[in-house]
């Protein structure tokens, strides 16, 4: 990516190429967690075409200078899906491609948990869960107070809205009218135990946003041209007064038949060389359909 360029909203990109982009993300995903032994598959994937919309469409960002004011701010609150953004952050120059290599690593700065501090491109830390959308509550109002029109993006599992601070985080977005506030659960119906719904239920909770003054849309969340639809056609961030919760219904392990059908079993592990070998082709061959169907429109890189 060359310096200085500034990766305005609304990028084009069409469906195919983002569709592309997303079973991307999953094969970069299985190369790092058997670079390093360990890591979450079935989250990442579930997260996929949501990252890929987000980082090749939507947010408003400038690689090479990561703390850029004006930048449009995203928050991962399951910070354990981190695997599927490091190669994307990379790939868009915030850092050199090379870094991949130490994922996992000791002493590395890119870990299965992103840290602010250490990773270039990371608006806030997170691993332990229910502290993001607080956070970026706060960058939200901090926008308003400055003047700024950036949005922030708060990406959640539905798991993580059992922790009460995200509802105190949902009552104040609405008071203080933060309309440049976007939370974006990625609900696949589990947590890290199991079915969230045994956990702690939730549902409905489009209701419940709504309850909390926010404006809300319910979503199929691997659906890329309902995904561009509904991020293009936000409130100006400037001028509105309600936040939005984007309520993307998602298929933990998503993209990979086998894990699709266990999901839990693949929230946390290895495959072996058999299993890695399968998932790749069942991708690839997935994203040769993609780009053979694309046409004029192009394919990912």
């Amino acid at each position: 990516m060359p310096e200085d360029i500034i990766l305005e909203r609304g990028r084009p990109a069409s469906d195919a190429e983002l569709a592309r982009r997303a079973d991307w993300i999953r094969l970069q995903t299985i190369d790092l967690i058997a670079q390093a032994g360990l890591g979450h598959y079935s989250s990442t994937f579930s997260s996929a075409e949501i990252v890929a919309t987000l980082y090749y469409h939507v947010l408003r960002l400038r690689p090479d200078e990561p703390r850029w004011a004006n930048r449009d701010r995203f928050l991962l609150g399951k910070g354990h899906v981190a695997t599927g953004l490091w190669p994307v952050l990379a790939d868009l120059g915030f850092y050199d491609k090379t870094l991949l290599k130490q994922f996992g690593k000791v002493g590395s700065p890119l870990n299965d948990h992103p840290n602010m501090k250490l990773a270039p491109g990371i608006d806030f830390s997170s691993g332990s869960l229910g502290h993001n959308l607080s956070v970026g509550t706060g960058m939200a109002l901090a926008g308003r107070l400055s003047g700024r029109d950036y949005r922030t993006f708060v990406l959640t599992g539905d798991g993580e809205l059992q922790e009460g601070q995200v509802w105190e985080a949902a009552m104040a977005a609405s008071h203080y009218k933060l309309g440049n506030l976007v939370a974006i659960v990625d609900a696949n119906g589990f947590s890290g135990s199991g079915p969230t719904s045994l956990a702690m239920n939730i549902e409905p909770l489009g209701k419940r946003f709504e309850a909390f003054g926010w404006r809300v849309q319910e979503i199929n969340g691997h659906d890329i041209a309902t995904l561009k639809k509904t991020f293009d056609e936000l409130p100006d961030a400037a001028t509105s007064e309600q936040p939005t919760a984007v309520i993307a219904r998602t298929r933990k392990g998503h993209g990979v038949e086998f894990m699709e059908k266990q999901p839990q079993a693949w929230h946390l592990g290895l495959l072996n060389p058999e299993q890695y070998a399968d998932v790749v082709a069942e991708i690839t061959a997935r994203m040769e359909l993609t780009g053979a169907g694309a046409g004029a429109e192009g394919s990912a890189q």
